[in-house]
């Protein structure tokens, strides 16, 4: 069994805890996730199984879409409400346009700096694990982009928004922030993914779907769709099954081929190789691509 399944994580969930369920459900222990939802957050989850896992960084890589709502004028120690309140300050002051204003300005290339409560590690040992502790311990500023962020209602300190973003973001500390620019504090208070590279959480389906066996898996090929695709010939098969990498005479259609292009090789609708398109490089003189991943038996 090797496929991908879109899953809806409910609230109070851990994505350990999927990941877990769809092991039973599938009855395969070959089961990884890309990218960790907080038991707290709810949407998309994307759960590789069998030889997909090995997929896993390639669906970790695009961008994502999350809804959330933060509460104005409470600050906690995870950044979230399950956290311990730091400071409670009011909010009489803060208008609507100066809320919209410096959401505008975390818009772009932004720092930031990963919150204590996460899965980071210091020394091989979590973040969390540490801030349970009540120790702190200095983190390196991240470069991340907020490609669009937009306010979508106000009600009372309660302010959600739609956010766009690369991977690696903390949208809790991203709520923090913006509270910490509006002198008076923010914390999460809500969370749902409902996009994660070229995948909508409207294509997800429920836990209860899931253990009742109401549940289709994408195929390899499906799961890394929008990458850029070759067909192999009779000759690249073969040597692909022998781990050599194909030469430009054993795929099919070269013609859009540019130079460090990563791609897929396939065998009909089976997924041979993860490869990338390197005429020049000096480690394989028996083929013009550099391989990443091989699935010699096709998958």
């Amino acid at each position: 069994m090797n496929g991908l399944l879109v899953i809806d994580k409910p609230q109070g969930m851990t994505s350990h805890t999927v990941v877990q369920k769809v092991r039973r459900a599938c009855k395969i222990r070959r089961v990884g996730h890309a990218g960790t939802l907080d038991p707290l957050a709810t949407g998309l989850l994307l759960v590789g199984i069998g030889q997909c896992t090995r997929l896993i960084e390639y669906l970790m890589a695009g961008d994502k879409g999350y809804r959330a709502t933060m509460r104005l004028g409470l600050t906690t120690d995870s950044q979230d409400i399950t956290g311990e309140v730091q400071q409670q300050l009011p909010t009489d002051g803060v208008t609507a346009e100066q809320i919209e204003l410096v959401c505008r300005e975390f818009v772009g290339e932004i720092d930031q700096i990963p919150p204590m409560f996460s899965a980071l590690k210091k020394d091989g040992v979590p973040l969390y694990r540490l801030a349970r502790q009540g120790i702190e311990v200095e983190r390196q500023k991240r470069q991340i982009t907020i490609n669009s962020l937009q306010v979508e209602s106000i009600d009372g300190d309660e302010v959600t928004f739609y956010v766009d973003c690369t991977k690696g973001t903390y949208v809790r500390t991203l709520c923090h922030d913006i509270g910490q620019r509006l002198w008076c504090g923010a914390c999460m208070t809500q969370l749902r993914r409902v996009r994660s590279g070229g995948f909508d959480v409207s294509m997800a389906i429920s836990i209860e779907q899931l253990q009742a066996g109401d549940y289709t898996l994408l195929s390899p090929v499906q799961a890394l769709d929008g990458m850029s695709t070759l067909l192999l010939l009779d000759s690249g098969r073969d040597r692909l099954k022998d781990g050599i990498p194909p030469r430009l005479e054993d795929v099919a259609d070269v013609s859009e081929l540019q130079e460090l292009q990563t791609l897929l090789l396939l065998d009909g609708e089976k997924l041979m190789a993860v490869a990338q398109y390197d005429p020049e490089h000096q480690l394989e003189e028996r083929g013009e691509f550099k391989l990443l991943k091989v699935f010699p038996g096709g998958v």
